[in-house]
């Protein structure tokens, strides 16, 4: 079967495909998507800027109802998405279905907010002058979204997107196009009018720079590597189109010495390699306090060479593959460069054979680094954590705040005093005190601080910022 795009309410071919491989299993095809070009990318963004004015015009209600039933259908559905959204991404299939569960809340969540945008109403400084502000959707938005998270990041951009009136020309991750194709033919049967959603899966050379530099593209919505977001950004910017974009991370952890270890160690093994260590919000830095380095990276060290790397379905893995074979070949090398920098590689970071062929990597733990080293400087995006020695908490504050990145950070500690502080002073846009520093609730801001984000925060009641402008009208009594 040909997986083919949506646009302007009907299924499209396309002259090329994407062959879609189990990273698992490179024996397996987990389908053939088709690939848009930039003319079919544009004629979806044609059809999004027709049906905007009656979707914008449309009442709350629809698009609450609209969005509840995509909610619904995915949660019915979890195990069978989260079998594929495991199947072609490499993360275990509990983490897998966990994130098809956050898809469905994400969309139930902003059903409710389609009902509940509000406004104000002001007195004017003018005697008989009456002052109302509002929000109204922005037009047509382009989404586009990676691979580390193929349902989960799709849904908390559409669904607001919707919600508040917008229309949609969705460009998923061309690693990852079953999760989205799954979410997005859900969609294409939950009552929007034509042309309200389109779905183009494809290259960006062709679908990404047909969205950012169409003029009837009014706002854009990224996530993804630094330097595609930093050129996107100056070409939207140049037009005067709205830019939301989340870039990276490269997340502390600090440990003190008077940390619970135990808890130390699981929100590190948690935070750096669940999830095949493929998240911006992993814990690359872990910032530990001399007093209990050794005892806790002797403890880390046996509880990651325990984790169990294997088929991402297999039941008992925690860990599945790397993604693809540039993600693991970018992984390995970043291993020997901090080796070659002078870390010492206490465990893992080399390739495993498993029962069938995939891109299967033992977790790395590299010891004995500085916040200098490349490897504490740049995102690797995989499997592989370093361990930075500090003497005190002042010093442990300075390294963590000593990255370009500030997008998650997190403390383990008892003492309430150096929790609070911390969180004050993080340079972060979330701050976790003795929980990991990947994992954040569907209902609150996400985003960072400097090079990992720019414009207004995702997700929850924060993400009206970006799908809605601000419009104040004055009336004479």
């Amino acid at each position: 079967m040909l997986h083919r795009n949506y646009i302007g309410g009907e299924w499209v071919e396309s002259t090329t495909t994407n062959r879609n491989i189990n990273p698992s299993n490179l024996d397996d095809v987990v389908g053939e998507y088709a690939s848009a070009d930039a003319a079919q990318t544009e004629a979806a963004i044609a059809s999004a800027h027709a049906a905007f004015p009656a979707w914008a015009a449309s009442s709350p209600e629809t698009r609450a109802d609209a969005l509840d039933r995509i909610g619904t259908e995915l949660l019915a559905r979890k195990d069978e998405i989260g079998r594929l959204l495991s199947r072609e991404e490499g993360k275990t299939l509990p983490e897998g279905v966990g994130e098809v569960v956050r898809a469905g809340r994400v969309f139930k969540f902003f059903a409710g907010e389609a009902l509940r945008l509000t406004g104000d109403r002001l007195a004017s400084v003018r005697a008989g002058v009456d002052v109302e502000i509002v929000r109204e959707p922005e037009g047509v938005v382009g989404l586009i979204t990676p691979w580390n998270f193929p349902i989960a990041i799709p849904a908390w951009k559409i669904a607001p997107a919707l919600a508040y009136g917008n229309t949609v020309v969705f460009k998923p991750a061309d690693l990852v196009p079953g999760s989205a194709w799954a979410l997005s033919e859900i969609i294409s049967r939950a009552g929007l009018p034509d042309g309200v959603f389109n779905l183009v899966m494809g290259p960006g050379s062709q679908v990404g720079n047909a969205i950012v530099r169409s003029p009837l593209v009014r706002a854009v919505s990224f996530t993804g590597s630094v330097p595609v977001g930093r050129r996107l950004a100056g070409d939207l910017v140049a037009r005067g189109a709205k830019i939301q974009l989340e870039m990276g991370g490269k997340n502390p952890l600090v440990v003190l010495d008077d940390a619970d270890l135990k808890v130390a160690v699981e929100c590190a093994v948690n935070g750096a390699f669940f999830s095949t260590g493929q998240r911006c919000t992993a814990s690359s830095r872990l910032i530990v306090q001399e007093g209990i380095h050794d005892r806790f990276v002797e403890a880390l060290r046996e509880r990651v060479a325990g984790l169990k790397v294997d088929d991402a379905l297999k039941a008992g893995t925690d860990i599945g593959p790397v993604v693809s074979r540039s993600q693991l070949e970018q992984d390995l090398g970043y291993v020997d460069i901090g080796r070659n920098e002078g870390a010492k590689l206490v465990t893992g970071g080399e390739i495993l054979n498993r029962e069938t062929p995939g891109y299967y990597m033992a977790p790395a733990l590299l010891t004995e680094t500085t916040n200098s080293m490349r490897v504490n400087r740049e995102e690797i995006f995989g499997p592989v954590a370093t361990v930075i020695r500090v003497r005190d908490y002042e010093e442990a504050v300075t390294v963590a705040n000593d990255t370009e990145f500030g997008l998650s950070s997190g403390i383990c500690t008892t003492s309430l005093k150096y929790a609070s502080d911390f969180k004050k002073r993080s340079a972060a846009g979330m701050v976790m005190v003795n929980l990991p520093t990947a994992g954040v609730d569907y209902h609150t801001p996400f985003g960072g601080r400097k090079g990992s984000s720019y414009g207004p925060r995702e997700q929850g009641a924060y993400a009206r910022e970006f799908y809605t402008a601000v419009k104040v009208a004055y009336t004479l009594g």
